[in-house]
């Protein structure tokens, strides 16, 4: 029984994160909270605090729903044990089998730590952008776009390869830029950190527009936008908090005041299926490559975006997004025409 109570204890602790905290405060040396570890051994425990936050408040509020959560919590239980350590040990080899190759060496200092975090941001996007324009690395994103709420449980919802895959790109692409090693770690749990965050649902923060900096960063209102499966909305907003680079490549995409945001994904699912939001995609990608006719296709079927079909009838978010914006112009079209028609005649 004690045996049973002491895992129940370990559980909470790790997923509050606040192992470190206890044992600095156990150790009576409250100067080290003044360190790395002790100011991210405060930090870090924030975000799931303020996820039992929005639960409780939800339920205060009387909308808490448990299958807004299932894929998010079977999602983390899931991954906890295996994706957080092929993750580390993805980051390690990337930065000893690419640091010799960085085309020059950076300093832990604030102006190259600027320079860092727009590098990370470059390594993000590119992650994030391949995630929704290629087939294969879709179905490791997908299970993150699966939930149809949102709320701050979105975050654990992937699939538990989708860590490693993108830590071997965004490292890779830091080191070889010439991001310094220990400001790299610092980069990625400040980056944790808001990358939760801007998964916070309309129960604690409706808007979610951050007032002014809406104008500069990356917001909950964004990001929200992101997750959306309207097709205005689909394959924008890629970066996490900076987003030059979805201004830089034409991705960027504000929230529409008119259009509610419909969250999940395009393809239909079975509800409220965690196994089908988990293994889904490839379900159907295994399916596609198996009846496409020849070895190209087949090929291309898992290197080309998702909707792509060998018979040209393509389904893709950039044909349904053209489809949406050529359609609201003829619409736009129409009533200046009505408008014109209706003006009296001198």
């Amino acid at each position: 029984m004690m045996d049973f109570f002491q895992a129940i204890y370990d559980w909470i602790i790790g997923f509050f994160g606040i192992g470190n905290f206890i044992k600095i405060i156990n150790s009576g040396d409250y100067s080290s909270f003044l360190t790395y570890k002790g100011f991210t051994s405060i930090i870090g425990p924030l975000f799931p605090i303020v996820l039992v936050i929005e639960i409780l408040t939800a339920l205060v509020m009387r909308k808490f729903n448990a299958i807004d959560y299932k894929v998010s919590f079977f999602s983390y239980v899931l991954n906890s044990f295996v994706g957080r350590f092929i993750s580390i040990a993805a980051i390690v080899f990337c930065i000893g089998l690419f640091e010799p190759y960085a085309i020059f060496k950076t300093t832990f200092t604030w102006y190259w730590f600027i320079y860092g975090y727009i590098v990370w941001e470059f390594g993000h996007f590119i992650y994030h952008y391949l995630g929704h324009k290629v087939r294969l690395f879709w179905c490791l994103h997908s299970t993150h776009h699966a939930p149809q709420a949102m709320n701050l449980s979105v975050s654990y919802a992937h699939f538990f390869l989708e860590g490693p895959y993108a830590d071997v790109i965004r490292t890779t692409v830091c080191i070889l830029l010439g991001v310094n090693p220990p400001m790299l770690f610092v980069i990625m749990f400040i980056d944790g950190f808001y990358g939760g965050f801007i998964h916070i649902g309309e129960h604690l923060m409706k808007k979610g527009k951050l007032g002014f900096m809406y104008k500069y960063i990356l917001t909950p209102s964004h990001h929200r936008v992101h997750h959306a499966k309207n097709p205005l909305y689909m394959d924008t907003n890629f970066c996490n908090l900076l987003n030059i680079w979805d201004r830089v490549f034409g991705t960027y995409q504000p929230e529409v005041g008119d259009m509610p945001i419909e969250y999940g994904i395009t393809r239909e699912m079975k509800p409220n299926s965690f196994l089908d939001s988990y293994f889904g995609e490839f379900a159907c990608l295994l399916k596609d490559v198996y009846n496409a006719p020849g070895l190209k296709n087949k090929f291309l079927y898992i290197f080309m975006p998702p909707g792509w079909s060998h018979t040209g009838d393509h389904k893709t978010a950039s044909i349904a997004r053209n489809e949406f914006m050529e359609q609201q112009q003829q619409q736009f079209q129409q009533q200046e025409f009505n408008a014109l028609k209706k003006e009296p005649v001198m």
